[in-house]
């Protein structure tokens, strides 16, 4: 499956190259290499196929919602990527700006729309025919090329992202280095910054990989810096669950778990949520109501539906199930809960948002970085725990034994009684 996989990447990464190359050339006349690394590829579209082959393969039977859950999903990866690449390099890749219905000049409705008929084609009908042109090849040997493939990429990826970090001007000068291994190594990295460096500013001549110092903030977690989105993805955890459980003694009468995890009332479907669109509306959170409405239906919608294939992919498992409700899509989503996540948007960001911003960065430093990384290691045990324990509950079900003293262990504290209590609406898939 993960050779399979691959093999889809680089196809997508380079297909969609050669799409850039060649709509480049027929807008501007002449060649323009399209891509940020040194080989044929752009892994914005390596990325957004493999994304929508996976998540979207059960609505390959239709068209609309492939349509618009491809436009969708490659829309957010396109954002993301320009941003990075901006943050990274200082300086735009391409830009929308002229285009009607943009977004920081980074994505617009035209494009958009581009990317909903290419993901509808790609489920259709690309990702049947590579998988055969796949199955073409002998096992061993594709496998020993997917790693050559890989090998080559990892290099690419390194000497790139090096080079954007401006690696190479934070660097000694040679002739000061006196160990001669260390010598070596430190011209073959020049030589390499300087083919990816030239490769890169005929791509984008505005580029500067020269980076200035950072000045360093005197609050704690400013801006949108790593400690505030974890524990924003913490405190959006807790109140995702508290949330859906009264939610459901409301509608359905009785209290029930609607925990992700088996320590704590966490909902990591709504503290990834929470951090997620954090980072992502970020610059927008002074935007009209209504606008942040609409972005958080479809992004809420879009994000759930992933999840709910996520967890069945790796548990094997559906954790929430909206078959009885109308307007549903797959069980995965409904209409109604959609508007939730709109709802949840503004409420997020209008309401909730600026006191816990304020409370977060009033932390003292060192007070706040040391309870950030408690948290950080109690939700990673918490989460692998909670893993183990899901599959150990699988395996149960399925009649097997424990064979090993942690199967013995999980059995013990984590008991099919335990596990109905945490997880009620728990559905194995056959």
């Amino acid at each position: 499956m993960l050779y399979q996989l691959f093999w889809l990447f680089l196809a997508f990464s380079f297909l969609g190259w050669c799409l850039e190359v060649a709509a480049t050339a027929v807008r501007l006349g002449q060649y323009r290499d399209r891509g940020v690394l040194h080989g044929p590829l752009c892994l914005v579209y390596g990325i957004t196929g493999c994304l929508i082959t996976i998540a979207l393969r059960e609505l390959s039977g239709g068209w609309f919602f492939l349509f618009l859950f491809s436009a969708l999903y490659a829309t957010v990866v396109e954002w993301i990527a320009g941003h990075l690449l901006e943050h990274y390099s200082h300086t735009r890749w391409w830009d929308y700006s002229d285009c009607k219905w943009n977004l920081d000049g980074y994505i617009c409705l035209s494009a958009s729309v581009v990317w909903g008929a290419l993901g509808l084609v790609t489920v259709k009908w690309l990702v049947p025919l590579l998988m055969r042109l796949y199955q073409l090849v002998p096992a061993g040997l594709a496998h020993v090329l997917l790693w050559i493939f890989a090998i080559l990429l990892v290099i690419d990826l390194l000497g790139t992202a090096l080079t954007l970090g401006g690696l190479r001007y934070k660097l000694p000068r040679v002739d000061k280095v006196n160990n001669r291994l260390a010598n070596l190594t430190l011209r073959m990295g020049l030589w390499i910054f300087d083919r990816t460096e030239r490769r890169m500013r005929t791509k984008a001549p505005q580029l500067d990989l020269i980076r200035p110092k950072r000045t360093k903030s005197t609050v704690f977690a400013a801006g949108c810096s790593f400690y505030k989105i974890f524990l924003l993805f913490v405190i959006g955890a807790f109140l995702g669950d508290i949330t859906e459980t009264i939610f459901c003694r409301i509608t359905a009468g009785y209290w029930m778990s609607r925990s992700s995890l088996v320590w704590g009332p966490f909902s990591i479907v709504w503290g990834l949520a929470i951090a997620l669109v954090t980072q992502v509306l970020y610059k927008y959170k002074d935007r009209s109501a209504f606008w942040l409405f609409g972005m958080g239906t479809l992004l809420g919608g879009a994000y759930e539906y992933l999840c709910s294939v996520f967890t069945e992919i790796v548990f094997g498992a559906v954790f929430w199930d909206y078959s009885a409700l109308p307007f549903n899509l797959g069980g995965r989503i409904n209409l109604l809960y959609c508007f939730f996540w709109g709802l949840a948007a503004v409420a997020w960001f209008k309401v909730l948002f600026p006191p816990l911003d304020r409370l977060i960065e009033s932390l003292p430093r060192r007070g706040g970085t040391i309870l950030t990384w408690c948290l950080v290691v109690f939700m990673a045990v918490n989460m692998i725990v909670s893993s183990a324990a899901l599959i150990r509950y699988d395996a149960r079900l399925e009649g097997v034994a424990a064979q090993t003293s942690l199967d013995t262990l999980l059995d013990e504290h984590f008991d099919d009684s335990y596990m109905q209590r945490v997880y009620p609406k728990l559905v194995h898939m056959n």
